[in-house]
């Protein structure tokens, strides 16, 4: 049985979860979320408190045990404090904006590339090298993020490129020169 998966979970004060059949829903002040939880996830309410069990006799449900736990408490996180991943742009001419509910990167190609913005996710731009993801959904904000990254991953050579605000390249020498 799953570590992670035996601990029960704190729901907050002004957090709000209905579970309706397999369906759970969590409202709180920053918004709601929603999940589908499988057959193999028995899950039930004892007044402030989730807890989470797998079904016995069924082969997937410990598997999927402590990670339908990590889920349904990262829904409480996200619609209590909320999420966000912070980005670093690296390089000479390289710069963001923001146009609409768009974000677009100028990152050292020909063109300009244009990222949407999906519902629920907010994008915002210091210094034109500085981007800031943020949302409720911790799945959303981490893909969205990870997709900005691979525009323009940072290379090894001069450490060009999008990086995680702290995030460390390990830059390699380059090739050496005739004598």
């Amino acid at each position: 049985m799953s570590r992670i998966g035996k601990l029960s979970i704190n729901i907050p004060n002004k957090v709000n979860v209905a579970i309706d059949k397999q369906i759970i829903i969590i409202k709180g002040p920053k918004g709601e979320l929603s999940r589908e939880i499988p057959s193999a996830i028995d899950i039930y309410q004892e007044n402030a408190i989730l807890k989470i069990s797998p079904v016995i006799g069924i082969t997937n449900s410990d598997q999927l045990h402590g990670t339908y736990r990590s889920l349904i408490h990262n829904m409480i996180i996200g619609v209590t404090e909320g999420f966000q991943k912070k980005l670093e742009l690296q390089g000479v001419g390289y710069r963001s904006q923001i146009d609409g509910k768009n974000l677009i990167l100028n990152v050292g190609f020909s063109h300009q590339v244009k990222i949407d913005t999906p519902t629920g996710i907010k994008i915002t731009v210091e210094n034109n090298t500085n981007i800031t993801i943020s949302g409720i959904d911790k799945e959303l904000v981490g893909q969205l993020a990870a997709n900005i990254r691979l525009v323009r991953p940072p290379e090894p050579y001069k450490g060009k490129g999008i990086r995680y605000q702290g995030e460390y390249v390990r830059k390699k020498i380059g090739k050496a020169g005739k004598k």
